[in-house]
């Protein structure tokens, strides 16, 4: 694998597995844990040359519809307070979920 690709693995483990713990305080933070820390075990898995590419495509399948299932009604961005709570929110854990697909697609184009 190329050298790029492996520490774009590591760096992504590093970040989901960050994105994870600083879920400690959302209301549903045990959902955030199974999604983010999937996402990081996909990432090392990855980094290790050991993710087949059917895994990498339905994890890019269930965090493509997820993103789609959280995106709000009326997106207002990511600033709190310049705009509802609840859609600024939503927003941001769609966007966070688009990144993982982003990943994961990158990830199974790289295995294949």
């Amino acid at each position: 694998m190329n050298k790029f690709f492996k520490i774009l693995g590591f760096v992504f483990t590093i970040l989901f597995t960050y994105a994870a713990v600083v879920q400690y305080n959302d209301p549903d933070a045990v959902k955030w844990y199974a999604i983010y820390g999937i996402a990081a075990l996909a990432s090392l898995l990855f980094a290790l040359g050991k993710l087949k590419f059917l895994w990498a495509l339905l994890l890019f399948g269930f965090y493509v519809v997820f993103a789609i299932y959280s995106w709000p009604d009326e997106f207002e961005g990511f600033t709190i307070g310049q705009g509802d709570i609840e859609n600024i929110e939503r927003g941001r854990e769609a966007f966070g979920l688009l990144i993982a697909a982003l990943m994961m697609l990158i990830y199974g184009l790289r295995v294949r």
